[in-house]
């Protein structure tokens, strides 16, 4: 955020969810920084530091009797997880007006969330879409969650990033997509869903995090040694990555990163935007309170293999750029130290014609239950 007269300009971003996937993602993320800011669930904040609501407007418009309301839009074409959503905890936090439903559902089908039932409701989502930006002091850029394998999160959450690139060419545009996993399928037409939608999103998004289902159950079998996980570990695990690659937009801190800082020096040619996103330190219950967090665990562990929320090995290919992102009362000198130690013992990983390319980002605020975290990409 820039200073600009002893005021604080606002660089918000407006939040859209899509699909069933999306929304069951995107209403976790809203929990865990609603937590993180103090808010409670009717929208009230209820923190007991002045840093938690200081920068609340990156992701929240202020409402009436000083209440929070989240600055996200939530779509699907059928009712049954936005009714889900309106029933659960935080339900009455989000605005009524900005959640559009339609009633047939898309059946698995992109041509159908693309062309015909998502073209049908696209007007009036992109209505609210230019309520909120236009609401904003200074839009920094547009969020999407969706899935790619299915209808609506694929064919309408593709329709709605190019028409949203069509009205903001430049604002950035950060999706966060559910890619089919390599072994597991849950519908026989996901690789045609998913193909359909990574042409769109090739051309018309800045930055795709990649997360993946298979490598999500394996994290949460191999890592946290859950027995029998659902999609609420999941969608927890792809929440905490969410909160913490914005960490320093909301939060103070010494290494400062934004949504265009973070593009600018991950994307070396404008088509080659998708990325492997991973996050540490990650334990089991049990294992956690054994474990001494410094800085060198979590550059190695981030980095492992095991840790990718998308089932692709780094081991099999090269780095062309990373970036880590630090949460908690870490020393910058630490931070930049690992960076240069990681790079040398791993040349063979990294490639030659881009010189230090791992970019670093340190926030003060620590993730909640954590004293530090780190996030890579």
């Amino acid at each position: 955020s820039t200073q600009s007269t002893g005021s604080i300009i606002m660089r918000e971003i407006v939040h859209v969810q899509v699909g069933q996937c999306g929304n069951q993602i995107g209403s976790k993320f809203w929990e865990v920084i609603s937590a993180e800011h103090g808010i409670s669930e009717e929208g009230l904040f209820k923190g007991t530091q002045d840093i938690q609501k200081a920068r609340a407007d990156v992701y929240y418009n202020e409402a009436q009797g000083g209440r929070y309301v989240p600055r996200a839009v939530l779509v699907d074409l059928e009712p049954g997880v936005i009714d889900q959503i309106k029933a659960g905890p935080y339900g009455r936090a989000f605005k009524p007006d900005n959640m559009i439903v339609g009633k047939s559902g898309a059946g698995n089908n992109w041509a159908k969330g693309h062309y015909t039932e998502g073209a049908e409701l696209i007007d009036s989502v992109l209505e609210i879409v230019r309520k909120e930006a236009e609401s904003s002091d200074c839009l920094q850029g547009f969020q999407i969650c969706h899935s790619l394998g299915g209808g609506t999160g694929s064919g309408m959450g593709t329709l709605l990033v190019s028409k949203i690139r069509e009205d903001y060419p430049d604002k950035m545009m950060m999706t966060f997509s559910v890619v089919p996993s390599p072994k597991v399928s849950d519908t026989v037409v996901e690789p045609y869903n998913c193909m359909l939608s990574v042409h769109q999103l090739l051309e018309n998004t800045d930055a795709v995090m990649c997360i993946d289902n298979e490598a999500l159950y394996d994290i949460c079998f191999r890592t946290l040694k859950l027995t029998s996980p659902n999609y609420s570990d999941l969608n927890r695990l792809v929440s905490t990555v969410m909160s913490g690659i914005t960490c320093s937009l909301r939060f103070p801190g010494q290494l400062n990163s934004d949504l265009r800082k973070m593009a600018v020096n991950l994307v070396p040619f404008s088509r080659l935007h998708f990325f492997l996103t991973g996050s540490a330190p990650l334990n089991s219950r049990h294992g956690s309170e054994y474990a001494k967090i410094r800085v060198q665990d979590l550059t190695t562990q981030m980095f492992d293999s095991k840790n990718m929320m998308a089932a692709c090995d780094p081991k099999k290919g090269k780095y062309l750029t990373a970036c880590a992102m630090f949460r908690g009362t870490l020393s910058t000198q630490d931070v930049e130290e690992q960076m240069v130690n990681f790079q040398n013992k791993n040349s063979a990983s990294f490639v030659e014609w881009i010189p230090h390319n791992i970019k670093s980002s340190v926030c003060n605020v620590a993730a909640q239950g954590v004293p530090a975290v780190s996030y890579t990409h």
